[in-house]
C-alpha cells in the first residue's frame, strides 16, 4: 500500500473525514483530491468558508510533500493563502504539486478550481519532515 492510500484509508475518522475530501489521484509530484462542498462549508455570505479551502490546500500539499519525501509524515511550517474568488457549492478540485525540495524541508503549491474550472484561491507552503520512515 502506498503513503497516500495510507493516509485516505487511515483519514476517514479524522479530519480528512470530517471535511468530506476524497482522494482522485496522486504521485510523488502531484495530488489531486476534491470535495463537494455543501451548505455546512459555507460561511454567514453563502460561499464556502475560507477555512475550509486553506484546510484542502494543506491537506493536498501535506499529501504530495509526504509522497516525495517518501516519509511517514511531514508538518506545515509556513502556508500562504491568496483568495481569488469565491466558491460556491459543489464539486471542487484541488491540485497541488512540488516546488523545491531540499534537505529535511519541502515547499509546495495548490488551487482549487470549481466545476468550471474557475480558480478560487491558491496557496505555497513549506513542510517539514515529522516523522521518518523506519
Amino acid at each position: 500500500m502506498s503513503i497516500l492510500d495510507k493516509m485516505v484509508e487511515d483519514g476517514d475518522g479524522r479530519f480528512w473525514g470530517f471535511l468530506g475530501c476524497r482522494y482522485i489521484q496522486g504521485s510523488k509530484q502531484e495530488v489531486q483530491i476534491a470535495l463537494t462542498a455543501g451548505e455546512h462549508h459555507t460561511n454567514s455570505m453563502g460561499i464556502i468558508h475560507g477555512g475550509v479551502l486553506t484546510s484542502l490546500m494543506d491537506q493536498a500539499m501535506g499529501m504530495v510533500a509526504t509522497a516525495a519525501m517518501e516519509v511517514d509524515g511531514c508538518v506545515t511550517t509556513n502556508l500562504n493563502v491568496h483568495f481569488l474568488a469565491p466558491m460556491r457549492q459543489g464539486e471542487l478540485m484541488v491540485t497541488s504539486t512540488v516546488l523545491h525540495q531540499a534537505g529535511r524541508s519541502i515547499t509546495t503549491q495548490s488551487e482549487v478550481r470549481d466545476a468550471a474550472g474557475t480558480l478560487g484561491c491558491m496557496a505555497t507552503a513549506t513542510f517539514r519532515v515529522a516523522k521518518s520512515r523506519a
